[in-house]
């Protein structure tokens, strides 16, 4: 069983992100620490389940970005992945996502799968584009948010979460699944895990990323949340005065 995990290196969300003067882009100061993106973290873990519970696979970790990617790529060996492939591309942050989909569905259909597996969205943007672009480009099934996972090829039965409760699917692989926080919890990377990554070269192949059909024209910092009322009065006038704020102030009753 071959199973793919589609990586990305984010900015640290702990760590406060500025937007330059120009509304151009971000501040990408060097201290501006960058980590793989958290939910992708379960999409690892999981694939590194799957892989100890049927006793054989081969994982393959790919990150569409410039050099600066090798450092998610090389914590995806330390942790057990059999191989880290950068398609690479100056300016990935420049990269749209249905651009970023070709690239990655071009790379699985060459690379051959059962089995993709990614986080829910990625932590910079949190747009939720890129999975669903993949899965539509390949022609294949598709769970998103999954929460639980049994693996049984050539079938899988994937809970997720939604906005009704708990959905069990069951689907036929090749699939892709997007991975939600309470899948698994992921593991640390071990000394030996981190040596012998040291040891593994990631593969380099040039992504030949298509013309973006949108163009980027202001980022903007989110407005200022306004500070908070409190009606220091009896219950009765306070649900009075409250219906009244929401009708006369907000508009939205």
């Amino acid at each position: 069983m071959k199973i793919l995990v589609f990586i990305k290196r984010v900015p640290d969300t702990g760590i406060p992100i500025r937007v330059k003067p120009d509304g151009s882009d971000i501040v990408r100061e060097e201290s501006l620490t960058y980590v793989t993106n958290p939910y992708d973290e379960y999409a690892v873990e999981e694939a590194l389940r799957i892989r100890e519970n049927l006793g054989e696979g081969e994982i393959v970790a790919a990150s569409l970005g410039d050099d600066s990617a090798r450092d998610v790529l090389k914590n995806a060996l330390a942790l057990g992945v059999d191989r880290a492939v950068l398609l690479r591309t100056e300016n990935p942050d420049r990269v749209d996502g249905f651009a970023t989909a070709k690239v990655l569905a071009d790379f699985a259909r060459k690379e051959g799968f059962d089995l993709i597996l990614t986080g829910k969205e990625a932590a910079d943007m949190s747009d939720s584009q890129v999975p669903s672009y993949v899965a539509s480009l390949l022609g294949i099934s598709q769970a998103s948010y999954a929460i639980g996972l049994e693996v049984n090829p050539p079938t899988l039965v994937v809970r997720r979460e939604t906005d009704y409760g708990v959905e069990t699917l069951e689907l036929i692989m090749p699939a892709l699944i997007t991975c939600e926080k309470g899948l698994n919890e992921p593991r640390l990377p071990t000394l030996r895990g981190i040596m012998a990554a040291r040891k593994k070269e990631i593969e380099v192949v040039p992504a030949h990323v298509p013309a973006s059909n949108h163009e980027l024209l202001l980022l903007s910092p989110p407005p200022p949340r306004e500070q908070g009322r409190i009606l220091d009065v009896p219950a009765e006038e306070a649900v009075r005065e409250l219906v009244r704020l929401l009708k006369e102030e907000q508009g939205i009753l």
